[in-house]
């Protein structure tokens, strides 16, 4: 929450001539989502598609191009590899479970609770990994015949985000998206040489500044796949905008299962 946001256009300022009063859109912005109404930049805006609701097309952008680019511009993910995708029961996780399976990866998540693994496998999961009661670590390698994974998808950092090294295939990627651990990680370089693995760094508002024509275009894809279908949103639970400070308190809990979103 606080990026995104979705509705029907009501006013377009000077010279800008991508969008018309009274297309629906998704917007992206730093500012402005805990309202009613808000601005927006025209060149971060993108339709959405007939039938699609404002909650779901809301949850599209950050979240399933953030995993695209995690594991397809920055791991360069293929058909036969394994990854593994940390907190698969987050927005992030979720669309990265998805995305890694259309692919032709085998997918492995973490997730706090054997329900919420179980439920991940309707999205693509092939092996879940109860983060609370099993070392993922050991648990990869065992899934992997002691190879590793080829991709690690980290959006936990701190201890998770060193202890991932461990469990890299030889020439494996492991790339950052977050810190939702709330702390930092010091990763020694000389952890990564033995199998000649990669950590890269990943953050969507840098991507976009710096190669705009692509990954617009790649969050449109993303946006009309999901659609189709092909690509599924879940939203855990909707708060009207009068209770912001109890969407914010689910969030925090970590009881979500998916997308929380706030409505006016």
């Amino acid at each position: 929450m606080g990026y995104l946001a979705a509705g029907t256009i009501i006013e377009i300022g000077a010279g800008v001539e991508v969008r018309a009063v009274g297309d629906r859109v998704v917007t992206m912005s730093v500012a402005g989502s805990h309202a009613s109404k808000r601005a927006a930049p025209g060149v971060l805006t993108w339709p959405v598609p007939e039938g699609m609701a404002a909650a779901v097309a809301a949850c599209v952008p950050v979240a399933f191009a953030t995993a695209h680019e995690c594991l397809f511009s920055a791991a360069h993910l293929e058909a036969g590899q394994t990854a593994l995708i940390h907190a698969g029961g987050g927005g992030v996780g979720m669309a990265a479970i998805q995305l890694a399976k259309h692919a032709g990866a085998t997918v492995i998540s973490t997730a706090s609770t054997d329900v919420k693994l179980k439920r991940l496998r309707e999205l693509g999961l092939d092996h879940g990994i109860n983060y609370a009661s099993e070392n993922f670590v050991e648990r990869t390698l065992e899934l992997t015949g002691g190879r590793g994974a080829d991709v690690i998808l980290d959006s936990v950092g701190g201890r998770n985000l060193v202890e991932s090294i461990g469990a890299l295939a030889y020439r494996g990627s492991l790339v950052s998206v977050g810190l939702s651990a709330r702390a930092g990680s010091t990763v020694e370089a000389r952890d990564l040489w033995e199998k000649n693995n990669t950590l890269h760094g990943v953050i969507l508002g840098g991507v976009l500044m710096n190669e705009y024509p692509r990954v617009h275009a790649t969050i449109t894809d993303l946006i009309r796949r999901v659609g189709t279908g092909e690509l599924r949103v879940v939203i855990d639970k909707s708060f009207p905008l009068a209770e912001a400070a109890a969407a914010h308190a689910y969030v925090e809990s970590r009881q979500a299962f998916g997308r929380v979103v706030m409505t006016p």
